[in-house]
């Protein structure tokens, strides 16, 4: 991992096709407001949002879910 130092309006360049550039630092709460310029095919995604969307997905594939889901199935029927 690299670990770089910025400040305000400072940026970043990734592979000349990536820009991250540090918007805004917020000294009270510690938010640092960052913007990102990417190609559109590149995806950006917070990391809490993948790691939601990964155990979602683990879950919805689990076995207890398609017990679940197959003695609904056989109330239906």
């Amino acid at each position: 991992m690299l670990i770089l130092t910025r400040k305000e309006r400072e940026k970043v360049i990734i592979n000349d096709n990536i820009t991250i550039e540090i918007l805004g630092i917020d000294k009270k709460s510690g938010n640092i407001k960052i913007g990102i310029d990417a190609p559109k095919e590149i995806p950006i995604i917070r990391a809490e949002i993948k790691e939601a969307i990964k155990i979602n997905n683990l879950n919805a594939n689990s076995p207890i879910k398609r017990d679940l889901l197959e003695k609904l199935r056989s109330r239906i029927k």
